[in-house]
């Protein structure tokens, strides 16, 4: 039976369904910053327990960190005590650190590619509302609170509720001077910012064949402002472009072979969908 790229992920890591209707999903990549990652690991402390998986957890700051002067202790006492907080946090509990100064640094929707942590077919999780950016890649990924940060680093698990999902076509050229940022808004604003409540978006027809990776990663992160849970676009040959040689992305015959998976991970020819909107880009 034809599947949509969703379905096919979510099936893929559901590992038991729940009493109250929702599904226990197994989460692939785990990605933490300073700001909603201290009270889970207190969390764990309080419990006793420890990172399930901690290869399978990245940590980044990127929400305060100073940009004028970066040498420690930094003049905003907050913005120190929550980076300390996190760099001993991740050093206790055995998860990788993007730490100032390291190199790898930065805005976690954007550390997440740049490293080829993100990679078609994935379910990620973070503490941040745009966490969907990570679609762009073929990925399944949501923004989630502190208590499913929590169950995530306790349990490599979340309890979710199954999404519909809505086929977004998008086909034509844009007009000079519009550009990614339009298109979602335009999308929000003839769905409404509420109009994507309860599904998953799929961003598809020639207008985002045509987009950078980059273009699509604007498109997805904004998804939460349409009220959708996540939004992706098909992975194809720019984004294995993109990801190709990046520091976690697969070498040698391992990359041949998770290129040839990617591919098969594409929403099906004649799949159903809940819902199909179709926008033309000229307009």
């Amino acid at each position: 039976m034809s599947q949509s790229l969703f379905e096919k992920v979510w099936n893929a890591h559901a590992v038991r369904e729940l009493s109250n209707g929702q599904t226990q999903l197994l989460i692939g990549t785990h990605l933490i910053h300073e700001v909603t990652s201290p009270q889970a690991f207190g969390m764990l402390r309080d419990l006793g327990l420890k990172v399930k998986y901690p290869h399978r957890t990245f940590a980044t700051v990127d929400h305060i960190v100073p940009t004028r002067n970066q040498v420690e202790p930094f003049e905003d006492s907050l913005a120190q005590e929550m980076i300390l907080a996190l760099r001993n946090n991740c050093a206790e509990f055995g998860v990788t650190f993007f730490d100032i100064g390291s190199g790898n640094q930065g805005i976690v929707h954007v550390v997440g590619p740049e490293q080829g942590i993100t990679q078609p077919g994935t379910t990620i999780a973070c503490g941040d509302s745009h966490t969907a950016t990570h679609g762009a890649f073929g990925a399944i990924a949501f923004g989630i609170g502190t208590t499913q940060i929590r169950d995530v680093l306790a349990t490599q698990t979340m309890a979710l509720s199954k999404l519909k999902v809505r086929r977004i076509n998008v086909d034509g050229a844009l007009k000079p001077g519009v550009y990614a940022k339009d298109v979602i808004l335009h999308i929000i604003k003839l769905l409404g910012a509420k109009g994507g409540i309860g599904y998953a978006y799929e961003y598809g027809g020639s207008l985002f064949d045509a987009f950078s990776m980059e273009e699509r990663m604007t498109v997805c992160n904004m998804s939460i402002e349409g009220g959708a849970r996540c939004g992706y676009v098909n992975p194809d040959e720019k984004t294995f472009a993109y990801l190709k040689d990046r520091p976690y992305s697969p070498k040698g015959d391992a990359w041949d072979a998770a290129v040839e998976k990617w591919k098969a991970l594409a929403s099906d020819p004649g799949c159903a969908y809940d819902d199909v909107f179709d926008i033309r880009a000229e307009d």
